[in-house]
């Protein structure tokens, strides 16, 4: 159990803290459990940095690391992502993310774990290749909740909404696409007159 993974297990128990406040403040409009989801989001996107540095440049990578910081990435996001999106009965933001935008994203993550795991079962083996734009797409996510949660003007919701999209899509379309090449040059995708 190196500090990355403490750090990152951290950043997991955060988002039920992040969720609850927030579900406070939609039901209360306590302008204390907006702060207080703030800080949650806040922390936990620091934190993701300061893991990341450490598995990356102190040697404390680790196999568990590697399926933890997603996982602690994805549960922040989506959580944040469904909430600012969801309108509710009493709801004290005066902008929220687009639903649509929340169903890109979340689309896209769940035809990608489902070709991984296609791609696995057949093949016996994945080799996934971050892609820059990937990270620039979960940047970008990070940047347009913690826009909303501030109550930030309202063009920038617009215009960060625009960039994940765009970002979400091109990356989806690139790992669909490095999945078939995957597919397409193992054995097991070649008609059994070829292979025998």
């Amino acid at each position: 159990m190196t500090t990355a993974n403490q750090i990152t297990i951290g950043r997991i128990v955060l988002v039920p803290f992040f969720v609850v406040q927030l579900l406070y403040y939609f039901r209360t409009g306590d302008e204390l459990h907006r702060y207080l989801a703030m800080s949650a989001f806040l922390v936990a996107t620091i934190s993701d940095g300061v893991d990341g540095y450490l598995a990356r440049h102190r040697g404390q990578a680790t196999q568990l690391g590697s399926y933890l910081d997603p996982l602690a990435d994805k549960l922040l996001m989506f959580s944040g992502l469904i909430l600012l999106s969801i309108e509710f009965e009493s709801n004290p933001f005066e902008q929220r993310i687009p639903l649509w935008l929340t169903g890109v994203v979340i689309g896209r993550d769940a035809i990608v774990v489902t070709g991984s795991a296609l791609l696995f079962a057949v093949l016996g083996n994945v080799e996934v290749k971050p892609l820059f734009m990937s990270k620039t797409s979960a940047v970008l996510q990070m940047v347009l909740i913690g826009w909303v949660l501030c109550k930030l003007p309202g063009m920038g919701t617009v215009a960060l909404a625009a960039a994940v999209a765009v970002t979400t899509v091109i990356t989806g379309v690139l790992y669909v696409r490095e999945g078939i090449r995957q597919f397409s040059e193992h054995p097991a995708a070649q008609p059994e007159d070829e292979q025998g």
